[in-house]
């Protein structure tokens, strides 16, 4: 049965800071935040008005404390799980306005994992109380916010372990070891949605892929012959 956590970074390049938390991410409800100084801001201005740089971003009212009660009250962390999503960590990217009032509109995610997870991130959207306002040149105008929530889904009896979790590059071997409860390595029947999977001498596992995008790693049991579980990665280019 799959469990889950949750962490919420703060601004557009969370992918960078998310880096930095995976280690502790199946321990801690984690945050952290990354800001711009007005000086580096490109202002760009579009439709209806809103801006998509600004000075001072639009906030959550009571800052990442308050956006992470208004979570742990209002999202079902549990969507993915009751949707057979597999284990993995699923970045929703959600973009909205935040108009000079504070009310939020023109709300649309910018992912699309699936198992629910849109709709759930775009249903509390859609109910969440008024923003402070982003602020350009000292004062309260419209602009857009990206904000994104992140699911976090394990395996009670499934453990991967691999230099960067979850992440896979092409063109290279990517080394992997799956842990199954009351199996041994030999006992698994493992294939993957693309690319080549191996099993080596030492216990592990060779994947191999060739396209970035997505890969699923499918977990089998020979003997019972039926899925285990599953696997999502995230397939980048080789650098």
């Amino acid at each position: 049965m799959l469990s889950w956590l949750i962490f919420i970074l703060g601004y557009q390049n969370h992918l960078n800071v998310m880096k930095r938390i995976l280690p502790f991410l199946f321990a801690m409800l984690s945050l952290a935040v990354n800001s711009q100084t007005a000086d580096t801001v490109n202002i760009v201005e579009i439709d209806p008005g809103a801006f998509q740089k600004v000075d001072l971003e639009a906030s959550f009212p009571g800052g990442l404390d308050g956006w992470r009660k208004y979570l742990e009250q209002n999202l079902n962390p549990n969507v993915p799980v009751e949707n057979d999503a597999p284990i993995g960590i699923y970045t929703v990217v959600v973009q909205f306005i935040v108009d000079k009032t504070g009310a939020i509109s023109d709300i649309k995610t910018l992912t699309n994992f699936g198992y629910g997870m849109e709709q759930e991130v775009l249903r509390i959207m859609k109910k969440s109380p008024m923003w402070t306002p982003a602020r350009q040149n000292n004062k309260p105008v419209s602009a857009y916010r990206k904000q994104p929530i992140t699911f976090v889904l394990d395996h009670e009896t499934i453990e991967i372990i691999m230099h960067e979790k979850y992440i896979l590059y092409t063109g290279m071997d990517n080394i992997i070891m799956v842990k199954v409860d009351k199996l041994k390595n030999e006992d698994l029947e493992v294939s993957m949605s693309q690319g080549t999977v191996e099993l080596s001498d030492d216990g592990t596992f060779h994947l191999r892929v060739n396209n970035p995008g997505k890969a699923i790693l499918f977990i089998n049991s020979k003997k019972r012959k039926k899925e285990i579980g599953s696997v999502y990665f995230i397939v980048k280019k080789k650098k």
